[in-house]
């Protein structure tokens, strides 16, 4: 029987918690007024969950990695390990020579979850000194995500608020009420954003009602409402990401730009830093505000993240700290709170929108149903085969769809199949997601979703797909989940 994560049964707490009015940054030392610029550094963390332990139990590749230590590079396993941890070594570091580092952290679920199966105390305790800690709550900021490291443009989108709530119960039981409800932003997997215009619609829609503020977009994934690429400068301000589905109904919510491409190297070498240099402040609306790059890369993958990181992050902090020039590290809920506070509102921020919207709206025309929407996809398709709806991510060499009907399928059959099972029911008596039967199965439609398992090509992890699908399916077919629902 499978032990679960805490995922689900406390939606509605979670919910009342994140939609409160809430300023996590009030007490921020930074003087803004003072500012040329700033750049925000997130690091990304995740380890997927595999049928791969004793009698094929769920356990995280980072466990799997450490038993099978000459298999490819997991003789890495335990610089991840130390990579998941460091920066409750870095940070105090730093403070006690007299610096002000900063940093974003979004760790998925799995790996919350894996480090806890794994009984890996000293990475817990180390996260939980950078969630709770006072003094590390004015340098840390985490981001919310996708518990299982879901592609948002080819998750089913009644999963969407399954995978974001399921992150935000984990994190909660982690680290408490005080430390989820500083988490303001969310860092979608693989920088992966819908354009499709009905799932983007819910997929903000989603953000939103789980209470998150902003989001973190890649450049290439959104573009002008006139359809034109987003100019220089508008990346280093929030932008406005407008979402209009084939109803007509529109919803927004603020972005901040992730810059350049996928490159570890950028945060690795402290790019974002070098590059704020040399940007100076600007207006929005009004209001003359400093400008902010915005980066973010795996915290562990590669011999740049794993081995020159902490030392350009202490130099670049190092820097600020002997010659003030105007440019300094901050998170990016604290630069919009400062923002809010300097009397810039959301109508200031240049608007923006999923990239190719522009060209399907012109063709769909403005009252566009869901069928002319699909026509006209269609038609664009059909006349460009760079046209697409599969949405854009930190790459464009990749395709999460492409070649991978094999996945996709059976992860589509089981989230119907789970939501044709439990949603009415859960209508009725939202305390069914307490129990066993929903907690086991929403496990497995979430973990189905696990962009790795479409990432690293067929074999042995279409095939961990697979092995989580039949389960998941016969979960499904359990007699108590029937009776729960009947």
């Amino acid at each position: 029987m499978t032990t679960c994560p805490p995922i689900s049964g406390r939606e509605q707490d979670v919910a009342a918690l994140m939609l409160k009015p809430r300023q996590a940054w009030s007490n921020s030392a930074i003087k803004f007024e003072q500012l040329r610029s700033g750049f925000a550094c997130a690091l990304h963390m995740h380890q997927p969950t595999v049928p791969a332990g004793a009698g094929n139990t769920l356990i995280s590749h980072l466990q799997y990695m450490l038993d099978h230590p000459n298999e490819g590079d997991n003789h890495n396993a335990e610089p991840f390990a130390h990579c998941y941890r460091r920066l409750a070594e870095l940070l105090p570091e730093l403070i006690n020579e007299g610096c002000a580092p900063r940093i974003m952290l979004d760790y998925s679920g799995n790996l919350l979850w894996g480090i806890e199966q794994m009984g890996r105390r000293d990475i817990g305790d180390a996260l939980h000194y950078l969630a709770c800690d006072p003094l590390m709550q004015e340098h840390v900021e985490w981001l919310g995500t996708f518990w299982s490291h879901a592609v948002a443009p080819s998750t089913p989108i009644p999963d969407l608020k399954l995978q974001i709530s399921a992150w935000q119960q984990q994190f909660e039981a982690c680290f408490g009420r005080a430390a989820l409800e500083r988490v303001k932003g969310f860092s979608p997997p693989e920088m992966a954003l819908p354009n499709h215009p009905d799932t983007l619609f819910e997929f903000v829609k989603a953000l939103k009602d789980a209470g998150y503020q902003w989001l973190l977009v890649q450049e290439h994934s959104v573009e002008r409402i006139d359809g034109s690429p987003l100019q220089r400068d508008q990346c280093f301000v929030p932008n406005r990401l407008v979402a209009r589905n084939s109803k007509g109904e529109e919803t927004c919510i603020t972005a901040l730009i992730k810059t350049q491409g996928s490159d570890t190297k950028l945060v690795g070498q402290m790019q974002p830093y070098y590059e704020a240099l040399g940007c100076d402040r600007q207006q929005l609306g009004e209001v003359d505000v400093p400008s902010l790059v915005s980066q973010i890369a795996d915290g562990e993958n590669g011999g740049v993240m794993m081995n020159e990181f902490p030392e350009a992050f202490r130099q670049a902090n190092r820097q600020i700290r002997d010659n003030p020039n105007g440019t300094v590290a901050i998170n990016g809920s604290e630069y919009i709170e400062a923002l809010e506070r300097s009397g810039v509102n959301p109508s200031h921020s240049p608007t923006i929108e999923a990239v190719q919207h522009h060209r399907l709206w012109r063709e769909a025309g403005d009252n566009a149903t869901a069928d002319g929407i699909q026509s006209a996809i269609n038609r664009l398709s059909d006349a460009d085969a760079g046209f697409n709806m599969e949405g854009a991510s930190w790459t464009n060499n990749l395709s999460w769809v492409e070649g991978y009907a094999n996945v996709l399928g059976p992860m589509n059959q089981l989230s119907a199949q789970f939501h044709a099972l439990f949603d009415q029911t859960v209508d009725r008596d939202s305390s069914i997601t307490c129990t066993q039967a929903y907690q086991e199965s929403l496990l497995h439609v979430l973990l189905l979703e696990t962009s790795c398992f479409r990432y690293w090509g067929q074999g042995a992890w279409t095939d961990y797909a697979h092995e989580i699908h039949r389960r998941g399916n016969e979960r499904l077919s359990q007699e108590d989940c029937s009776k729960l629902c009947s």
